[in-house]
């Protein structure tokens, strides 16, 4: 188990009223937020199957998924159990519970927009470890 805490503020400065820039292929990009409050990104696993997620996360808020393009797949722990949560496009769904995700069409091949708080922690464990 490894532990990070994200401290405000937590995402790059931007311009308002301008495009905000997206970098290709990366995991977790976050773009922007607002100090204290919420901050928003995009997700975009390289894993391509459940069985390649090396561990599983939670927060101490909740994040709030939209799926953009593509698939992606969200692995759930949820009453002891692992379940896979297919994301559809525009969609919201909203996460309390470890998770992690992959694109089953291939890496980077889906993109999901993430909204989290500007500060909290998260715990990072295996599946295994978490359905203890």
């Amino acid at each position: 188990m490894r532990q990070v805490t994200v401290q405000s503020p937590s995402f790059p400065e931007v311009k308002a009223q301008l495009p905000l820039p997206v970098l290709a292929a990366k995991l977790w990009q976050v773009i922007c937020g607002d100090t204290d409050h919420w901050r928003v990104g995009y997700y975009s696993p390289i894993a391509t199957a459940a069985d390649q997620l090396p561990e599983l996360e939670q927060h101490t808020c909740p994040e709030l998924f939209v799926l953009l393009r593509g698939r992606l797949t969200l692995l759930v722990v949820e009453a002891g159990t692992l379940r896979e949560l297919p994301l559809e496009p525009l969609v919201p769904v909203l996460v309390t519970s470890p998770h992690s995700g992959f694109c089953p069409d291939g890496p980077h091949s889906g993109t999901a927009l993430v909204v989290e708080r500007d500060r909290f922690s998260t715990e990072y464990r295996t599946a295994q470890e978490w359905l203890r």
